[in-house]
């Protein structure tokens, strides 16, 4: 019946689909198999499920490419879409070991570090976890990221010439389920991003994608 309406147009994307006690009163099955149901067509990506909000229709999942680093304001209008932000944390910290390999430091040396939620349409798509070489960027801290991305401010500064992706499949941590406003312990895409400006690494950055909002595409020729 859901999938019904999802085709015919009746429930676009964003329409809120009637709970789980409305659909057990309308179609007469246990409340049991509508979970079930409603958990299988989010995990496919027909559905998204925000914590304390309901079940709606998903957009069309939204993409990035594999192999190449784009901004993701830019990804979102092109696909005639609507990005804002919200900027979770922006401060400075000393770099511990692993902050410290990633962009090729010494321990101790001051890193930037900013933590946003990307939204499409008002929904949230993508956790940028990420720390910035203090010496590459020194104004990072002054900038207001709601009017413009990391990346679009980076490129200006230290425009990119490499970049690194190691992409992984995760669970959610409580706090990551908490800002993407999906289930505890919802399937995610985790990017690890690295990026260099001529022989200096600039950025380190985690990107986490609810998996049953976002997919990744690549091309490649022999």
């Amino acid at each position: 019946m859901i999938t019904q309406q999802i085709d015919s147009g009746n429930w676009p994307p964003h329409y809120r689909v009637p709970s789980e006690s409305e659909l057990v009163s309308q179609l007469g099955f246990s409340r049991m198999t509508i979970n079930r149901a409603l958990r299988e067509m989010t995990a496919d990506g027909l559905l998204v499920r925000m914590q304390g909000v309901g079940t709606f229709v998903a957009e069309p999942k939204s993409q990035s490419a594999l192999f190449e680093v784009h901004n993701i304001a830019d990804e979102i209008a092109s696909r005639g879409h609507r990005h804002t932000c919200k900027v979770i944390t922006l401060e400075e910290e000393a770099a511990g070991s692993e902050r410290a390999l990633a962009l090729d430091m010494r321990e101790g040396q001051k890193v930037f570090h900013s933590l946003i939620v990307h939204f499409e349409n008002d929904i949230p798509v993508q956790i940028e976890d990420r720390f910035v070489n203090a010496l590459v960027a020194p104004d990072y801290l002054k900038q207001d990221f709601t009017l413009q991305t990391p990346y679009a401010y980076l490129n200006q500064v230290a425009p990119l010439t490499e970049g690194e992706h190691v992409v992984e499949a995760i669970l959610a941590e409580p706090s990551e389920c908490k800002l993407l406003q999906i289930e505890k312990g919802e399937p995610c895409l985790l990017i690890r991003r690295r990026t260099w400006s001529g022989r200096q690494p600039v950025t380190a950055a985690r990107l986490i994608h609810p998996g049953s909002r976002h997919r990744l595409e690549g091309r490649f020729h022999k």
